[in-house]
């Protein structure tokens, strides 16, 4: 039976390229929780709001907002890269990555990766396997790249190079002032797998990202040359379903130890030098998560929500009200931890306790993509591509 990458993370919902079923009865119904009662102690508020194109609709997307220099970017999968004031979000430039496809239609540029900021450019990959490099002054093309597949991770810009982790399991260093490719990696890829990629981490001169086999690599980015590969998930199970074994998680490197999180997997702590486990905890995930002090907060995938110590990822809390609502990844903002829902909801949680601090109804098409901290406020985009300011 030949599949390609179908899961869509949250949702487990499977398209085969052949009429095979991956189950061997009923598939079972996943229901989402309720939503909990919380009594606010305070209200959130949001300080502006604005529209960015159409947004990305009910396609997997990992568009999210970027803020340098107090301007805000963000882009909808159709083509729109939009730059607004931080304070107001009052546009600043607006431009259209779609292709003419006639003389009164375009055809979607399907932006799936991104939005990054640095050195003046902006980037942002595509489904299209196209790398955008856009000036930060005026949005105007600086270079654009073919890469070696979908580009559905963030592009991540370290030491003169654009690191980008291709759908089919590839990640390539692209040369930051003219899109040029210096070198490509193969991480392997299986028959199934999620729809997502691991952004690469940067630390020392290596680039360490997960794959869909269940790997955590670390390469030197200026040859492309694998330095150690560790297994942090092992493929069991009776179903094609439990054997997914995906790393789409961005590992998280602090004081010489790889934090990394894999689907049907386990939270690995890894020796950045060796690769070599130092310790482990099962838990599955596909949300990126947070390394803050000696706390590790995560979102495990069936939307847990769990603080752990990152001295042998002994759990400290665990808030589990809000299973299987498709939480976003969270984000970390004046001692809470906030996530958005599928419905639009976001979350807010107290980090000591795990105990609801506050509860708000912000966007009806609902969050995919996490939260982002900038300047004092929490900017999260809809699925229908209206970006949000929010504050305490």
């Amino acid at each position: 039976m030949q599949l390609r990458k179908l899961l869509l993370p949250g949702l487990l919902s499977v398209t085969l390229l052949s009429g095979c079923s991956l189950f061997s009865g009923e598939e079972d119904v996943v229901k989402m929780s309720p939503l909990p009662t919380v009594e606010n102690q305070f209200t959130p508020s949001t300080a502006w709001s604005t529209s960015v194109g159409n947004g990305i609709g009910d396609f997997y997307s990992n568009l999210h907002p970027a803020l340098v220099d107090g301007v805000v970017y963000a882009a909808d999968r159709h083509g729109t890269v939009k730059a607004v004031n931080a304070s107001d979000g009052k546009e600043v430039w607006s431009v259209s990555l779609a292709e003419k496809a006639g003389w009164f239609s375009t055809s979607s540029a399907l932006l799936s990766g991104g939005v990054t900021v640095a050195g003046g450019h902006v980037y942002v990959g595509s489904e299209k396997a196209k790398v955008y490099a856009l000036n930060t002054s005026d949005g105007t093309e600086a270079w654009t790249t073919s890469a070696a597949g979908e580009v559905l991770s963030r592009p991540v810009v370290s030491d003169g190079l654009v690191l980008v982790h291709t759908s089919n399991g590839q990640l390539q260093a692209l040369n930051e002032n003219d899109g040029a490719v210096k070198w490509t990696v193969n991480l392997d890829m299986p028959s199934l797998s999620l729809r997502g990629e691991s952004a690469p981490a940067t630390a020392f001169g290596a680039a360490i990202v997960g794959g869909d086999n269940g790997r955590v690599s670390a390469v030197l980015m200026q040859q492309g040359q694998m330095i150690w590969q560790q297994r942090i998930s092992q493929a069991t199970g009776p179903t094609e379903i439990d054997r997914l074994s995906d790393v789409d998680t961005t590992p998280v490197v602090v004081n010489g130890v790889v934090y990394a999180l894999a689907y049907n997997g386990n939270m690995t702590a890894l020796d950045l030098r060796s690769g070599q486990v130092m310790w482990k905890r099962e838990l599955g995930s596909v949300s990126d998560f947070i390394v803050d002090g000696n706390h590790i907060y995560l979102i495990d995938q069936n939307d847990r929500v769990l603080a752990l110590s990152t001295d042998g990822g002994v759990t400290l809390w665990t808030q589990s009200d809000l299973l299987h609502r498709n939480l976003t990844a969270p984000a970390l903002y004046n001692g809470y931890i906030v996530t958005g829902d599928s419905e639009g909801y976001m979350h807010w949680i107290n980090v000591d306790d795990g105990r609801f601090a506050a509860q708000q109804k912000v966007d009806g098409s609902g969050f995919l993509t996490e939260p982002v901290v900038a300047e004092g406020k929490l900017l999260i985009q809809a699925k229908d591509g209206t970006l949000y300011a929010i504050t305490r």
